[in-house]
């Protein structure tokens, strides 16, 4: 996932300067490292005050967190069956930047992180030996145990991510606004989003991405020192482990300042080629057969009993299980919905909404349960044939199970060499993405921020990370997540309520200023004989692409000369097929106007025709303008120059309007 992320951004900046909104990236700096401090200074304290907060979370707020959860489930897959369902991430005529083989190749690989090394064989295991109700080590408690795993990693997590994706996605490639969480509440509180309360929830943001990335390199660090326990005798103390996550942030920070997001690429591939072929290799030295039917009923058991489980409370039996389990997910899920919505937003520019959801919610989920089942299943086996006794490893040391699980297979050195490895190089990759995500928070979307900014968010999360440790281990993990996701998941709701209006004004004769009603820009002025030419004239594709080249691409020289004038720095693309004008204004987004040929078919007679046909067919071509704005494209063939000027300055003055710029 982190790959991706890295190779969309730009590059980071080289300058010492800072380039911040300075309400978010202050306010939230201030609040992290007071955490931090207070916690490294006071950490006893701070482990029973966590207790403390989790305990009061999960009796008085659980249900909140089960209720939303679910509603964002039902959300999306609302939006996927409906009318909805059609509109496009960007404009009518866009198409997806990625095939559909490297689309989903980089969902698989948002499905791959430092939880599926920890969790994989841990959570099975335990839900296993120790299941919310009924006796444990039981076959009914191994079943009960896949499908509660399938639960927490399911459709659930991500609807979660979907709906931060889609809505970062729809108001950044359909409505222009900044790729920033506030943009999703335009229709809630229009240019308000640019003052205090759009502040307030990028700090939201940030604090529950830093506590969700922070909570992910503190399992990392679990499992790293467990690894190294096993395969040198390193002891598992606090401070070995303190050392540990110094040496590997720091790892994250060097690819920072060196520049080595080429270098973290490869190694973001390295891990999914890894881990595929450790997950390959515990398959078939498993007993294959039953983990393939074991995968296939799994996933039967799983839904058939998700929607009494989603609702499920133990108001009737009061359950630690629920807090421990299913709260600590869902905090964790919604405290990384920006850092994974950011990247799949990123990566579907051009799909449909339906395509989305249905590509986000298959995909990952297919692979998961595939993870899930071949490393839990094969753990409870051992333990229940009695080769391996591994509940009761996980009652004890919950990060060696994987180790003891891989120690009754094969080559058990090289395995548990390569799970350790895997979960260093996720780690730095998530540290190093993850910083990048939160320091593109809080500049207000700064294309090229100075590097020193990544940096510093990368060594916050690995302290923040070190705290945790510190003040209760994994409990204090788990209240992280739960505590930091609160007040985001508020923010989530009014999101997808956002989404919802914001839908709701496709397709409206008039023009709709994201829920706020304004008058249609006002068309530029055509002569009776240029609209009769427009109508009767069938134009090749060479004709539109001189057109361009003659008639658009001079008119928008001419603005762009007239911006630079004005202090702006307005930027070109282009070919024969199209041009595109982007006028970038920091924080608050940038302008685009495009013009690019279109083909038509040519009217026909024939009731059907085959594809060979179809495809050789004779096709006519229009200029078609549209811009940042959401507005539909628009036929501008046969424009003067003057008049193409007037359209784009049309939609440019409604572009400030927006955004309060006048």
């Amino acid at each position: 996932m982190e790959d991706a992320i890295l190779e969309e951004a730009a590059p980071a900046g080289s300058g010492r300067r800072m380039q911040v909104n300075p309400p978010v990236f202050f306010i939230s700096a201030a609040l992290i490292l007071a955490f931090a401090l207070g916690g490294a200074l006071f950490a006893e304290q701070a482990g029973g005050l966590f207790g403390q907060i989790q305990a009061l979370i999960v009796e008085d707020f659980g249900w909140f967190y089960i209720l939303v959860v679910a509603g964002f489930l039902v959300f999306v897959l609302y939006l996927m069956l409906s009318r909805f369902g059609d509109v496009k991430l960007g404009p009518d005529e866009s198409e997806p930047d990625y095939s559909y083989l490297s689309w989903f190749a980089m969902l698989f690989s948002a499905g791959m992180g430092i939880g599926l090394i920890f969790f994989g064989v841990a959570e099975p295991v335990q839900h296993y030996a120790m299941p919310p109700v009924g006796e444990g080590r039981t076959l009914d408690a191994a079943r009960q145990a896949m499908m509660l795993t399938f639960f927490h990693w399911g459709l659930h997590a991500w609807a979660i991510y979907i709906v931060v994706g889609l809505a970062l996605a729809y108001f950044a490639f359909r409505r222009g606004l900044p790729l920033a969480i506030r943009s999703a509440l335009y229709p809630l509180i229009g240019k308000r989003i640019h003052g205090p309360i759009g502040h307030a929830i990028d700090i939201f943001a940030v604090l529950g991405t830093m506590f969700g990335v922070a909570t992910s390199l503190g399992l990392g660090v679990l499992q790293v020192t467990a690894g190294f326990g096993y395969l040198f005798g390193l002891p598992t103390s606090t401070s070995v482990q303190l050392i540990l996550i110094a040496a590997i942030t720091g790892m994250a920070t060097l690819s920072v300042v060196m520049g080595l997001d080429k270098g973290v690429k490869r190694l973001s591939e390295l891990n999914i080629v890894l881990a595929v072929a450790l997950l390959a290799f515990v398959l078939f030295a498993g007993s294959t057969v039953f983990l393939l039917q074991a995968f296939v009923q799994n996933i039967g058991t799983y839904l058939g009993a998700v929607v009494q489980r989603t609702f499920r409370m133990y108001a009737y039996e009061p359950n630690p299980w629920l807090g421990d389990w299913t709260l600590f997910y869902w905090g964790w899920w919604i405290a990384w919905s920006p850092f994974v919505g950011m990247f799949i937003a990123r990566i579907s520019r051009g799909r449909t909404i339906r395509e989305f959801v249905m590509g986000v919610l298959l995909v990952p989920v297919a692979f998961t349960f595939l993870w899930m089942t071949v490393f839990g299943n094969t753990a409870i086996g051992l333990d229940l044939s009695g080769a391996a006794p591994i509940a009761a490893t996980v009652a004890d040391n919950l990060p060696i199970a994987l180790f003891e699980t891989l120690s009754a297979l094969p080559l058990a050195t090289i395995t548990s060499g390569i799970a350790t490895l895997l979960v260093i190089t996720f780690f730095v990759t998530s540290a190093d993405s993850g910083a990048l995500v939160i320091d593109i928070i809080t500049s207000g979307a700064a294309e090229n921020p100075p590097v020193w900014q990544r940096v510093f968010w990368a060594v916050t999360a690995g302290g923040v990370a070190a705290v945790l440790l510190l003040a209760g281990g994994l409990q204090a993990l788990q209240t992280a997540a739960i505590a930091s996701a609160l007040p985001f998941a508020v923010v989530m709701v009014f999101i997808a309520y956002g989404l919802l209006r914001a839908l709701q004004m496709e397709g409206k004769a008039s023009s709709i200023d994201m829920g706020v009603a304004e008058e249609t820009p006002p068309g530029p002025h055509l002569s009776w004989q240029q609209r009769l030419a427009s109508i009767t004239s069938q134009n090749d594709k060479s004709d539109i692409a001189d057109f361009l080249t003659g008639t658009v691409r001079p008119a928008l020289d001419a603005v762009a000369a007239e911006l630079r004038a004005a202090g702006l720095e307005p930027s070109f693309t282009g070919d024969g097929e199209h041009i595109d004008v982007t006028v970038p204004h920091g924080e608050r987004g940038a302008f685009r106007y495009t013009v690019r040929a279109r083909g038509f078919r040519s009217p026909s007679f024939a009731w059907a025709e085959s594809r060979k046909a179809e495809a050789g067919e004779r096709r006519h071509f229009r200029a078609m303008a549209s811009s940042s704005e959401g507005d539909q494209p628009h036929d501008v063939t046969g424009f003067s120059g003057d008049q193409i000027i007037n359209d784009l300055l049309n939609r440019y003055a409604r572009f400030r309007h927006t955004r309060r710029m006048e």
